[in-house]
């Protein structure tokens, strides 16, 4: 006899998840929380195939805390599919609790609510997604780090501030590193070890970040070679924009999907007489900024797009007006490349 089939929801967390399996029908069948290891994994893939048939699960955080199992489900030919989280109106009306979640996330999958595609993460792309992750946080501390060395120069003594302030940063830097007394009271003994720690902690990470760009380089250049070659696009901008797409690319339908996953896509801003569109605020904030990084690229070094912004200013558009556009162009003529790049990762794998 067939076997009905049931659908898998599961909200996830670090030390647990909790699952919730309902029929075709749309009834409750159970609800059952497990570990966040291999056996939790198998233990609700066993669960779940007991009351039925099961084909297509929806996973909250399937890049994050649910990766792991949406890995094991996807090894035992279950779809998986990402759930969004419920949205606040809903769980001001009706509540919150871990299997409330689960059960929703199950009933996203079965009215179809639930429909994009998980990212694999397992080939150059969440290579390229790792270093870039280390790259962000590597430049952020970097400039705290000279941020804060300025900082005590600034309020230090005057004779220490002539001799160490410096206009260029790794003057300024090299010269605190070299310090070895500023004096013998507490407070220029203090200062001291301290600009000396700052000091070496920036060149630390300055050669952090020499290392990561050469792995970003090596890798875009081997695995985005279509995308590299086009003019503005660098190793970090490329690096990025491979890792929003995933090594699954399948699961960006068009280049307007891809748009609106960069959040480049126009949004219909009209209203009575008024007719037009506004920025998209929403989407993946790095690929947005690696879009505009190439947008800016062009706007003062390309022939053609400085001629298209000369045209569109004319035309009474503002700047902003402007590079939303160029950015959407921007993911029109990247998205077939990055298409054929990844192909070409796949096939080598």
């Amino acid at each position: 006899m067939k076997q009905n089939e049931v659908i898998l929801g599961v909200d996830t967390h670090l030390d647990t998840h909790v699952g919730a399996v309902i029929g075709e029908a749309g009834r409750l069948l159970g609800t059952r929380s497990v570990s966040t290891d291999t056996a939790g994994y198998l233990d609700l893939l066993t669960w779940a195939n007991s009351f039925g048939h099961l084909r297509r699960a929806g996973v909250e955080g399937t890049g994050t805390y649910g990766a792991g199992l949406a890995r094991v489900l996807r090894d035992h030919e279950i779809e998986v599919l990402e759930v969004n989280r419920p949205d606040r109106a809903m769980r001001r009306s009706k509540g919150k609790s871990d299997p409330t979640d689960a059960e929703n996330a199950a009933r996203a999958v079965l009215s179809g609510r639930a429909t994009a595609i998980p990212k694999e993460q397992s080939g150059a792309a969440e290579a390229m997604r790792a270093v870039s992750v280390a790259r962000r946080s590597a430049v952020k501390a970097k400039t705290q780090a000279i941020n804060q060395l300025r900082a005590l120069l600034v309020s230090a003594p005057q004779d220490i501030r002539d001799r160490l302030l410096k206009a260029k940063t790794t003057e300024c830097v090299e010269s605190c590193a070299r310090v070895r007394s500023l004096g013998k009271t507490l407070m220029l003994q203090t200062l001291t070890a301290t600009l000396r720690l700052l000091a070496k902690r920036w060149l630390t990470l300055a050669e952090e970040l020499k290392a990561l760009d050469t792995m970003l380089d090596s890798l875009t250049t081997q695995h985005a070679r279509r995308l590299r070659e086009r003019f503005g696009v660098g190793p970090q901008t490329a690096a990025v924009l491979v890792a929003v797409a995933g090594d699954n690319p399948e699961r960006l339908k068009s280049e307007a999907a891809l748009a609106a996953l960069c959040g480049t896509s126009p949004l219909q801003a009209s209203s009575g007489k008024t007719v037009r569109h506004r920025l998209n605020r929403g989407g993946d904030r790095s690929a947005n900024n690696a879009l505009w990084t190439i947008a800016m690229v062009r706007m003062r070094s390309d022939p053609r797009t400085r001629a298209y912004v000369e045209r569109r200013t004319k035309e009474g558009m503002s700047n902003k007006e402007i590079h939303r556009c160029l950015k959407r162009y921007i993911v029109r003529e990247l998205y077939p490349l990055i298409l054929a790049d990844l192909a070409d990762s796949t096939a080598s794998a």
